[in-house]
């Protein structure tokens, strides 16, 4: 009697046992020496591709780009074609910033779809959100090796911080993991969202004082700071 391959289920999984085998992937990448947006904006609106633009507060010549698909074919394939043709060929890339990474579930969430599709996508492309800072971070390898309930209670002491400025209409955020998927062995990649710069810089102070900043964080950065200056309509 032969024995049965297990099947490995990779579906994202929420509340009371639901299921969705769809993510998002998100790239953001920076460049130098824009010295002018325009032809920008209007190349990837003829695209028609969910993207956002940001001018860098750091350099006057800078600017940087977040695109999304459900698709990881998509980056490799017409995000390829579009970037390596005008305008995108004149720029100046900076792989340093560079990072890529994919919405994912807790296992509480009782609407998948919007957790993984729909509420990261709107926050990208809320005009309301024009300020964010974009960072990848890696914890220490041991972190993975505490109890599930110690970790759950490290991981919600950011959480509640974050809960606290969405619930006051400051700021918002947007998390994913990279692990993998990332030439520095980051774990995850996240976006503070906010109306004002002040508020997303707030949000990066609180945290500092975390368990899992003080404690548990290996490397954070590097930081894009910027503000929206095109987005693809919600």
């Amino acid at each position: 009697m032969t024995q049965e391959t297990p099947i490995l289920d990779l579906s994202e999984k929420g509340r009371g046992g639901i299921k969705l085998d769809r993510r998002l992937y998100m790239q953001f990448l920076a460049f130098g020496d824009c010295l002018d947006v325009a032809p920008v904006f209007e190349r990837l609106a003829q695209a028609g591709i969910d993207a956002a633009v940001y001018a860098d507060v750091n350099d006057p010549r800078g600017i940087g780009l977040l695109t999304m698909s459900e698709d990881a074919d998509f980056f490799v394939t017409d995000l390829r074609r579009l970037l390596t043709d005008e305008p995108f060929i004149h720029l100046t890339p900076k792989p340093e910033y560079t990072m890529f990474g994919r919405t994912y579930s807790i296992g509480y969430e009782a609407d998948l779809e919007r957790t993984l599709i729909g509420r990261p996508r709107e926050r990208a492309l809320d005009p309301n959100w024009p300020w964010v800072i974009w960072y990848p971070l890696r914890r220490v390898k041991t972190f993975e090796l505490l109890p599930k309930e110690e970790k759950g209670r490290i991981l919600g002491e950011h959480g509640n911080i974050g809960q606290e400025f969405g619930k006051a209409d400051l700021a918002t955020d947007i998390r994913l993991s990279c692990h993998g998927l990332d030439k520095n062995d980051n774990d995850f990649v996240i976006a503070v969202l906010a109306h004002q710069l002040h508020a997303a810089s707030a949000v990066v102070e609180r945290m500092r004082s975390t368990q899992q900043t003080t404690k548990w964080l290996q490397s954070l950065g590097p930081f894009f700071v910027g503000r929206v200056i095109w987005q693809a309509k919600k």
